[in-house]
This record gives C-alpha cells, structure tokens and sequence, in this order.
C-alpha cells in the first residue's frame, strides 16, 4: 500500500533487476504505477491509464504476473473474480495489512495494518492455521 512517490524510478528499475527480471519500459511503469497508487487496482485499471500511454494490455497483464511472481506485487483475490494488485517491493511482509472491499460498488481499500496473535503464535493456530491475508467486506461509507 504505497501513497507517495518513496521510490525513485531508478530505485524501482533496480527491484526489477534485483529479482532477475530484465528491466523493460512497461515493467518499469507498471511497478511504478502501482508503487504510486493508494489503493490495489486491477488489471483493467492498469490498462485504462496505460494504453493511452501505449502499452498493450496483454503486455500490462504478463507484466503483473512477472512481477507478482517475482515477489514485487501482491495479488488480492476478494472473491469477485478480479484480481487487485498491489505493490510489495522487495520486503513482502513489511506492509502487511488488511483490506476492506464494499459489497455494493466493489472498492477496495488498504485498512491501517493489525496484529493478530494466537496465543504464543502471531500468525497460526491449531484450528486456523496460517493467516496469510484479513479481508473485510461491508458497505463504504460512499454507499451506506
């Protein structure tokens, strides 16, 4: 969940690097777009500000996955079949934080991140497991 611009482009060109993916143009604007970005988009919104720049959807799409596979982004999946992506850098764990998606208009926003222990354990229990994700589903405000 990145607000502002705390990675320079250079900086973004070297995560790409660092991963051993070779640094395109479009991979470097999508990362950069998503490190730029307030909330997790989808590929479709990735593409409706990136095509008018010139970049062909299934580039923007085999880019997301690279870079997902690679560990620079995160895949969300709310259950609406539409991915949301978001960026992760090169520190996965270091922004983890639950998400809220409104039921009625389908926005997804960042909530402010929580910790959630069981027991001794912060993230597993003999009945849960693992707990790799915490997603909220409700109303936003804009539709209550």
């Amino acid at each position: 969940m990145a607000t502002d611009d705390k990675y320079s482009q250079k900086e973004l060109e070297a995560m790409i690097r660092d991963v051993g993916l070779r640094c395109t143009s479009s991979r470097a604007t999508v990362l950069a777009h998503l490190a730029r970005a307030s909330v997790p988009m989808s590929h479709a919104d990735l593409a409706e500000a990136l095509v008018p720049e010139g970049f062909d959807q299934a580039t923007i799409y085999r880019n997301l996955s690279d870079l997902t596979d690679n560990g620079l982004l995160h895949r969300l999946d709310p259950g609406d079949h539409i991915w949301r992506f978001e960026f992760r850098g090169q520190d996965s764990h270091d922004e983890d934080h639950p998400h809220f998606m409104c039921d009625d208009c389908g926005e997804i926003s960042c909530l402010a991140p929580v910790d959630i222990t069981f027991g001794d354990d912060e993230r597993t229990s003999p009945t849960v497991g693992e707990v790799n994700e915490i997603f909220l589903r409700g109303r936003c405000a804009h539709c209550a």
